[in-house]
């Protein structure tokens, strides 16, 4: 794994850790006030870093693209500020609900910008590798 297809694997372990490190500090206070954060970082966090992270890594035309690494970048930066802002909002600190809106809206587009990468990958003309070979469908 290479690239951009690394980067987001490693962000996905990165995700993976907190998100499991939080889970057991909920476990073990007894709080769970922190659900929500803990639920976003493995789901938001970890499994879709995971994902696509194995996307870019099996359609290499599509990791190729210089949108690819402001993909990586944009969703990288806004999903973690979404996430610790989303810690300190639920810690009882409203004034941080602008910021976590803001990353939220980042973080939307940088799904909505791998929908413009993935989708023409997916359906678009075979790669020129594939000339002559029948397209799977």
């Amino acid at each position: 794994m290479h690239g951009v297809a690394r980067n987001f694997f490693v962000l996905a372990i990165v995700y993976a850790l907190c998100g499991m490190a939080l889970g057991l500090h909920m476990s073990i206070s007894q709080d769970h006030s922190q659900m929500p954060t803990h639920a976003h970082t493995m789901a938001a966090g970890w499994l879709m870093s995971a994902v696509i992270a194995f996307f870019y890594h099996l359609v290499p035309r599509a990791a190729a693209s210089r949108l690819a690494v402001v993909h990586f970048w944009l969703s990288a930066v806004s999903g973690i500020v979404l996430l610790v802002g989303l810690f300190f909002l639920l810690g009882g600190n409203p004034g941080v609900e602008p910021i976590v809106a803001a990353a939220s809206m980042g973080f939307y587009a940088a799904t909505l910008l791998f929908a413009v990468i993935a989708l023409p990958a997916l359906f678009g003309a075979s790669a020129p590798s594939d000339a002559g070979r029948p397209a799977a469908r």
